[in-house]
């Protein structure tokens, strides 16, 4: 009998061990996984992001300190900040005393040549000169240089003039010839279509009354019909505001009965998956940010520019967000996210997603502030949606039921998205969703609640029979 007992006390101890093992994992999945989508539900977050901006509010993310010194020190004394390898924050400085105010932010400092008020220069006098389609050209602030890129389409006496340019500036400019040619990312061929061709649905947008759908400036003009397939009759919207070149950005208003049925804010990303997005931000150089499009899908890559321009053959785009993340024709105007948090449309670049190239993406921030429209979810009171301090990227949550949405770039049109959860997206509980998958983490809580209790209560009988057995040994 007593052999009995041990028996079961080993067993429960053991229980209680291993639950604490898988307690422990399913915490640690929660805290670590990314990209985070969730199937159909469409209400996770996306990783990779640190330091997005523009933030300040109840529960947005904090300006980056990389972007905070930037503009505390001057554009004399610095030359832009980025993230590490390491994921610190870097920051170009100019002079030694800068590069101590860096060190004591608990940052790491770099000191370089030339200030951002050099390289503004030299990119300025770059806009100046003769335009040279096929180029295109961005800061790199870890090399400190305004570096131009020529594609295969710029012939040699175009290269050399530029040349020349590049030349009369200075050390502050760096020339290099790049395969493919820089073209924005439309297809002539089949989601959402137009008579003119194919483009990828970005953001789901509203001016407080209407729905809009946020998409690529160069993928039709003021006034085009877009269906979510090729044929139908019913228009899922009309293009009614926008500009290219210039920028790159164009409003699509929804048709009576076309737009989401629930809330907006889920971006699809393939597989029948989506991730909620619920605020707006300018990205920062270094991040890991996600791009989805209807022609390739999901991919990621790595924010290296920021205020790019790209000569294309029908004119010149200026602010724009230069990745490595790749994208091909039909994905034009699909989302660039990260952490949950809108950044980019793409808009266009070279080479393909076999073998890599540069993509470039509108800023969703100035785009949205230029039309006078917000994220559909977030409230008119949530203050700016992008890049400035004071906003603070609030979003409502996803309601239950049954979102549409158009190919993998959009949430209109044939696609399915069943949401999950209700609520806003607000306060601790919003925040914290960003950076873990709480669906892990509760589960994984109480299987380590129940192991700590388990073992606690085998310890208690354990001990209250040796005390018995002193007692009655002791008469």
């Amino acid at each position: 009998m007593r052999h009995a007992r041990r028996t079961a006390r080993r067993i429960t101890r053991l229980a209680a061990v291993g639950g604490l093992l898988c307690g422990s994992l399913l915490v640690t999945h929660a805290l670590a996984s990314e990209p985070g989508a969730t199937g159909t539900s469409g209400a996770t977050r996306t990783s990779g992001a640190t330091g997005t901006s523009g933030a300040s509010g109840t529960s947005g993310p904090p300006v980056p300190v990389g972007e905070r010194l930037v503009a505390q020190l001057g554009t004399s004394r610095t030359a832009g900040s980025w993230l590490g390898a390491d994921g610190r924050t870097v920051v170009a400085v100019t002079d030694a005393g800068a590069a101590a105010d860096v060190r004591r932010a608990g940052a790491r400092s770099e000191v370089v040549r030339h200030s951002m008020r050099d390289l503004r220069s030299a990119a300025a006098t770059l806009r100046a000169a003769p335009r040279v389609a096929g180029t295109a050209w961005a800061m790199d602030y870890g090399s400190n240089e305004v570096v131009v890129r020529a594609d295969s389409t710029v012939s040699a006496a175009a290269w050399s003039r530029l040349a020349g340019v590049a030349k009369a500036i200075g050390a502050s400019v760096r020339m290099e010839r790049t395969p493919g040619t820089f073209t924005p990312r439309v297809d002539g061929a089949a989601p959402i279509f137009a008579s003119g061709g194919r483009c990828s649905a970005g953001f789901d947008v509203t001016d407080g009354r209407d729905a809009f759908l946020l998409t690529a400036g160069h993928c039709g003009p003021v006034g085009t019909s877009w269906f979510a397939r090729p044929g139908d009759a019913t228009t899922l919207g009309t293009t009614v505001s926008g500009t290219f070149p210039g920028n790159d950005f164009s409003l699509v208003r929804y048709e009576d009965g076309a737009a989401p049925s629930a809330q907006g804010d889920v971006v699809a990303i393939g597989g029948g998956r989506g991730v909620r997005i619920t605020g707006a931000a300018d990205p920062v150089v270094g991040q890991r940010v996600f791009r989805s499009g209807s022609t390739t899908g999901l991919h990621s890559g790595r924010v290296t520019g920021l205020n790019a321009t790209v000569n294309y053959p029908e004119g010149t785009v200026t602010g724009l967000i230069q990745t490595t993340v790749c994208a091909e024709p039909g994905d034009s105007g699909g989302p660039l996210f990260a952490d949950g948090l809108a950044l980019g449309l793409t808009s266009g670049g070279n080479g393909n997603c076999d073998a890599g190239g540069t993509t470039f993406f509108q800023p969703v921030g100035a785009a949205m502030n230029a039309l006078g429209v917000r994220l559909t979810g977030t409230s008119a009171d949530d203050g700016p949606e992008a890049g400035t301090p004071g906003g603070d990227g609030t979003g409502t949550g996803v309601g239950a039921g049954t979102r549409t949405g158009a190919g993998t770039g959009t949430n209109m049109g044939r696609a399915t998205d069943t949401g999950a959860g209700t609520g806003t997206g607000t306060g601790p509980i919003a925040a914290l969703s960003r950076v873990v998958n709480t669906r892990s983490v509760g589960p994984g809580l109480l299987v380590i609640g129940g192991s700590l209790i388990a073992l606690v209560a085998a310890r208690s009988i354990r001990s209250s029979r040796r005390g018995r057995r002193v007692w009655t040994s002791g008469v």
